[in-house]
């Protein structure tokens, strides 16, 4: 399996996170964010689409825990009706273009575009629709609909690093506590099969699937010399 880093950047990167609702951010990448935020300097911007009061509250909790390492960061929590977003596109496409005025992210995390929610979908989609010229990461939600795909990005996690992300979704998110998926297993027991796949080396994982990326190997011009004929003639 071919590895690819980050190479170092003297300025912080900046990242842009989309969640259709309070919890997506935090279960599709919430281990990859914590992992990338101890390791460089980043500015981040936070945004969740539907949630209101209670919801609202979890989401600004629990997004203090994950981006408690940020040089930077800017949680925006929107109230656009759940389940109704494939209904009410074009004032989330709006905000979509607010948000690219006033943000230029090197990377973007998102929903995954095969989502069979429908809420997730359209993020996806108009994440695309936005930005298209940026690196976008689109991360996955296990749910009842079945519909894990064959994911071709692996980020391995460390087992403290997993472990914090589950005790940071059970702390700030008690409203969702009685749902039968909302468990220390689901969590986990997705990191732990994509840790298998991608033979990560504490056995932990997060992925994601990424559509476009260019991947730049440039080495250092040498300057060629001046032709023999051009020496003489100066």
């Amino acid at each position: 399996m071919l590895s690819l880093s980050f190479p170092p950047n003297p300025t912080p990167t900046r990242i842009l996170c989309l969640g259709a609702h309070s919890d997506d951010i935090e279960i599709g990448c919430g281990a990859t964010l914590l992992t990338l935020l101890s390791a460089r300097e980043a500015e981040v911007l936070w945004v969740v689409f539907s949630a209101a009061e209670l919801r609202a509250r979890e989401a600004q909790q629990s997004a203090r825990l994950f981006l408690k390492d940020a040089r930077h960061a800017t949680v925006t929590v929107r109230t656009f009706r759940d389940g109704f977003f494939p209904y009410i596109g074009n004032e989330i496409k709006e905000y979509f273009e607010e948000l690219s005025r006033q943000f230029s992210p090197d990377m973007i995390f998102t929903h995954y575009r095969h989502d069979r929610h429908q809420d997730h979908r359209v993020i996806s989609d108009l994440a695309w629709n936005t930005f298209r010229d940026h690196l976008i990461v689109e991360y996955e939600i296990p749910k009842y609909d079945g519909d894990l795909g064959v994911p071709n990005l692996f980020v391995p996690i460390d087992r403290a690093c997993a472990h914090r992300k589950v005790r940071h979704l059970r702390s700030a998110f008690a409203s969702q506590k009685d749902r039968h998926w909302f468990t220390d297993d689901t969590f986990l027991g997705l990191m732990r099969l994509r840790g298998l796949e991608s033979c990560a080396p504490d056995g932990f994982a997060e992925a994601f699937y990424v559509r476009k990326a260019v991947v730049q190997m440039r080495s250092p011009r040498v300057r060629s010399e001046p032709s023999r004929r051009r020496r003489r003639a100066s």
